[in-house]
């Protein structure tokens, strides 16, 4: 899916924000027109997570190194982490515990540092305490659940750190109740913003659960055309792909893999591609999405 003219006006305003501060005007004046150069000549057949490896590499070349989100990510983690046992008694209590995963999983895909400009605590635990009071769509679930029980193979794309938690209990949850199915988690091959790399999975025990793989590429999505040869494999004979996240979304949809997406309509762009609220759940097939703007 390419830019559109929101994506672009977001891109440029991040950059600008993040040197606004920046001593030397004209080298951030350099970099702002080397910056719109790119959207010039790649904006009309790229994503956005495409656009954002481009704009890393000319940031890094102008001022080096990019924030660490090291100390976040860690953060995140540990905060799911020490919620995991109280949401899993949650779930383990509902009439489906599977259905139930999908209200958390959508909920904590609002760790994004790329998408919601102040990512908070005190937001996400309302976000979280909300999810048990969301309504999955029925006949969704019914077709997914069906999916899965006439599936063998599932590629699980995940998105942001923390999230990762919700992610594993899900994946547990699908285990339980289809034991044959087998699931291979996908995460980012390289540090980008706050996503989910080898090092969450690990940090999280999501590879003690599943097998889980790096994608090849440090890009905030999954760009077929990027990833590594076994990564796009194993999306290419997936009976069934899950895709977290927004970036995920701008990447892969269209792309012919008709995976489910799942995540929170954050920014403007989405909240107006689908015309929902602010903080939104979005679960739903690739070939059953009615969007209202591209």
């Amino acid at each position: 899916m390419k830019a559109n003219s929101m994506c672009m006006s977001c891109l440029v305003s991040k950059q600008e924000k993040t040197i606004r501060d920046f001593a030397d005007e004209q080298k951030k004046s350099d970099y702002m027109h080397e910056l719109l150069g790119i959207l010039y000549k790649r904006a009309q057949t790229e994503s956005a997570p495409a656009l954002t490896v481009y704009i890393n590499e000319l940031f890094e070349s102008f001022w080096g190194i990019r924030e660490d989100y090291g100390p976040l990510k860690k953060k995140y983690n540990q905060l799911l982490l020490e919620k995991e046992a109280e949401l899993s008694a949650r779930i383990d209590n509902a009439a489906d515990p599977v259905k139930e995963c999908i209200k958390y999983v959508c909920a904590g895909n609002y760790i994004d540092f790329s998408a919601v400009d102040n990512v908070n605590e005190e937001t996400f635990e309302k976000l979280l305490e909300k999810a048990a009071c969301e309504q999955v769509a029925q006949q969704e679930y019914e077709r997914f659940a069906a999916d899965l029980a006439a599936a063998k193979s599932l590629v699980y794309l995940t998105d942001n750190c923390g999230e990762v938690v919700l992610d594993k209990l899900f994946i547990k949850y699908m285990k339980a109740a289809y034991p044959e199915l087998k699931i291979t988690v996908i995460v980012r091959g390289q540090d980008v913003l706050n996503d989910a790399t080898m090092e969450d999975a690990q940090e999280v025990g999501l590879t003690e659960l599943v097998t889980c793989i790096g994608n090849g590429d440090s890009a905030p999505g999954t760009i077929p055309q990027r990833i590594s040869v076994r990564a796009r494999e194993l999306m290419e004979t997936a009976d069934v792909i899950i895709s977290k996240g927004q970036g995920n979304f701008e990447s892969l949809y269209g792309e012919g893999f008709n995976p489910y997406f799942l995540f929170l309509c954050k920014c403007k762009l989405f909240v107006r591609r689908f015309g929902l609220e602010q903080f939104s759940s979005v679960f739903i097939r690739e070939e059953r999405i009615e969007m209202k703007i591209e």
